[in-house]
């Protein structure tokens, strides 16, 4: 009697905020309905208020999709255009037990989506999440995903750097049971930033399990500038002290190293100028070390990405350290007034 089984994989609902993609929306959404995964599948894009051709390319793949039944695209409006607003709508919208979460600007690796169903079933996790693989298109972005891709960008984050399968206390993006996210009632929309972090904070507060795997690997194209790069890391910090404030106890002292970076930067160029011109020697330290990094950081590159990389280092590492450092505890207050309290299930 044969072993092997006609049943198929279980039907996965693909949820993508989108706002100004135009750059990557259409590989993206390839990249997604390209998986090697024999299972039903659909893909919600919510589309925030762009001012790109974003809509237009959007409608383009609704179009071009619509008569295939396993694998068909929508869209949804997300009039907010914040992010957590938009995973939400994408998430009321859709149906299909398992939820993929990916952004406009990631491609999928071509096993990703048959991987993370398999972790779930071998793992019993709610939500399994790998490797955000940055990768950049000319030589600015191939030196901040040199700098995204190493630890003395972004320290020991697993998802960044690569790391062993193991429990986690957040992932990149995420492949949900979708039983989780309703249990939990989607995203808390007062979290522009950090979403993800505190929704795996609940699913983990009412005992389920965040796994993450280095055989999930989702392609990142990184930032197309440095005011664009520095706004981004201005947020991350702005928000990564928000959570600490939110949940006592989360910070480390990978956190606390860009602010005190730039605390220790910015009196070191006030000593030296005041007082002694031994206070440069702080500054200047700092732009030795990220300098030296940058030589191992950027083996294979192009000369010119290379010469970038330290000037992506320092803008990621004295945004981040700046958005922590001005973080307003009102901000806070709002997002802590907004605490969702776990839901336990019902078993």
């Amino acid at each position: 009697m044969s072993e092997k089984s006609d049943v198929r994989s279980p039907a996965v609902s693909v949820i993508m905020p989108v706002l100004d993609e135009e750059r990557h929306l259409r590989a993206s959404v390839q990249a997604i309905l390209a998986q090697e995964y024999d299972g039903e599948m659909e893909v919600v894009l919510a589309i925030g208020p762009s001012s790109d051709r974003t809509e237009e390319i959007a409608a383009e793949l609704v179009r071009e999709t619509a008569s295939n039944d396993n694998k068909r695209v929508h869209t949804v409006p997300n009039p907010a255009g914040r992010t957590p607003a938009a995973l939400n709508a994408a998430i009321k919208a859709s149906s299909h037990p398992i939820v993929v979460r990916v952004d406009g600007h990631g491609m999928l690796s071509p096993n990703y989506i048959a991987t993370a169903v398999r972790l779930l079933a071998e793992t019993g996790a709610q939500n399994v999440g790998g490797i955000m693989h940055a990768e950049g298109e000319n030589d600015w972005e191939h030196a901040v995903a040199a700098a995204m891709t190493s630890k003395i960008g972004v320290g020991n984050a697993a998802f960044h750097t690569g790391g062993e399968a193991g429990p986690a206390e957040t992932v990149y993006l995420g492949v949900f049971r979708r039983e989780a996210l309703e249990q939990q009632g989607g995203y808390n929309e007062e979290f522009i930033r950090a979403q993800d972090w505190e929704l795996n904070f609940r699913i983990r507060e009412a005992g389920g399990l965040i796994w993450f795997s280095p055989e999930l690997r989702v392609s990142y194209r990184p930032r197309p500038s440095m005011r664009a790069l520095a706004r981004q890391y201005k947020d991350y910090g702005r928000w990564r002290h928000v959570v600490a404030r939110f949940h006592e106890g989360s910070i480390n002292l990978r956190y606390l190293a860009p602010p005190t970076a730039v605390c220790a930067i910015v009196a070191g160029v006030v000593v030296g100028a005041a007082l002694t011109p031994w206070g440069f020697v702080i500054p200047g330290g700092y732009l030795a070390a990220v300098t030296l990094g940058s030589l191992f950081t950027g083996k294979g590159l192009p000369l010119k990405a290379r010469l970038q990389i330290p000037l992506a280092l320092a803008t990621m590492h004295m945004s981040w350290g700046w958005g922590f450092l001005t973080s307003p505890k009102a901000l806070a207050k709002k997002v802590i007034a907004s605490r969702r309290p776990a839901v336990l299930g019902s078993n």
